[in-house]
């Protein structure tokens, strides 16, 4: 019998999917925010859709932030438009 996958709810579309799917945005204890390839790192972490229109509706409705009570840092958001980038180049 296969291992049942745990599901986990995009924060631009809202469905939800299998965890390793997706791509876990993390807010450590310290209150920084960063990607967490591995989805290991501790602390509190979204989820989001390796799809460019899901980051787009995230970043519109400012659901990485209230997910994290913080504000998304550039940098971040840059991070994670080259993961879609060459996710889409995989594709």
């Amino acid at each position: 019998m296969p291992k049942k996958l745990p599901q986990r709810m995009c924060v631009g579309c809202r469905q939800m999917k299998e965890k390793p799917q997706l791509i876990r945005v993390v807010r450590s204890p310290e209150g920084e925010v960063s990607l967490d390839a591995q989805g290991k790192k501790p602390g509190r972490g979204a989820y989001l859709c390796p799809d460019p229109a899901c980051l787009k509706r995230a970043v519109k409705s400012k659901a990485l932030e209230r997910a994290f009570s913080a504000p998304l840092p550039p940098e971040v958001l840059s991070q994670l438009e080259a993961e879609l980038e060459r996710g889409a180049g995989d594709g």
